[in-house]
């Protein structure tokens, strides 16, 4: 159920177990992959992980014990600008502090809560609101005024051996929207972006990044080729994510958070 979409009747008469908010970010994605890649990613793995967890397709045992006890994924509208001041030197790119970002998260989820929807899933697809949004799971859950308890889920560490080829605008990202937003995806600048491209994010010494900003050490944006990104990959990345978040929302559901 996307909340958009439905009247405030049908949200009162549904019978939800978990909310997913999708937490995306404006920023360069290079010169092939659109501004609101991280959100468009984190919106297409949370209405596929509503569907799985619903259908109760999800590979683990920790949920609800069969599809006919549960109930519906309210799937919130996304938060589209995050923490992501590192792609400041690039065009378009949009960012708030992260103390901001914080409180405009929380304070979401706390107004789904005072609707009867006390289990709330961050659905994340910017690797830079990562350590922000496990702060704010765990301010939330703590709150005792509410008594609601969330988890933050990123939707790029739940692929599995995939996970390692995250860079940024590279394979997966870019194979991710080839399989659910295949139009924005600017084909004919791939090989100048997979080109150019760096071969890591950041400038490391002692295990410490020295770049605090991505322009530092990628010109074109991109880190990682997004040429080993198709779109029947995508879709096995959709697959591991969704069946991932579906798992992890059944346990959230059956979690005592007294």
């Amino acid at each position: 159920m996307r909340l958009s979409e439905v009247t405030w009747t049908d949200a009162r008469d549904a019978d939800v177990d978990v909310a997913f908010l999708p937490v995306g970010s404006t920023e360069q994605h290079g010169p092939h992959a659109p501004l609101g890649t991280d959100t468009l990613n984190a919106v297409a793995v949370a209405e596929a992980g509503a569907d799985a967890y619903e259908r109760g397709e999800e590979s683990g045992e920790s949920g609800v014990s069969s599809p006919a006890d549960r109930g519906e994924v309210a799937v919130a509208p996304p938060v589209p600008v995050g923490v992501a001041e590192e792609h400041r030197a690039f065009d378009g790119t949009m960012w708030v502090s992260p103390e901001t970002f914080r409180a405009y998260v929380r304070e979401s989820a706390e107004s789904l809560v005072a609707h009867g929807v006390d289990r709330v899933v961050s659905v994340n697809g910017h690797g830079g609101n990562v350590e922000a949004l496990a702060e704010v799971a765990r301010r939330f859950s703590r709150d005792p005024d509410h008594g609601g308890y969330g988890v933050a889920f990123t939707w790029f560490e739940a692929v599995g051996d995939h996970a390692s080829d995250m860079g940024h605008a590279g394979p997966l990202e870019t194979a991710l929207l080839r399989a659910t937003n295949p139009g924005l995806v600017r084909e004919e600048r791939v090989d100048e972006a997979g080109a150019g491209a760096a071969d890591r994010w950041g400038e490391w010494v002692s295990g410490v990044n020295l770049a605090h900003d991505a322009d530092e050490f990628t010109d074109n944006g991109v880190v990682g080729d997004p040429r080993d990104g198709d779109a029947e990959r995508g879709e096995l990345l959709l697959g591991r994510a969704s069946d991932a978040l579906a798992e992890l929302a059944a346990a959230v559901v059956e979690r005592d958070a007294e």
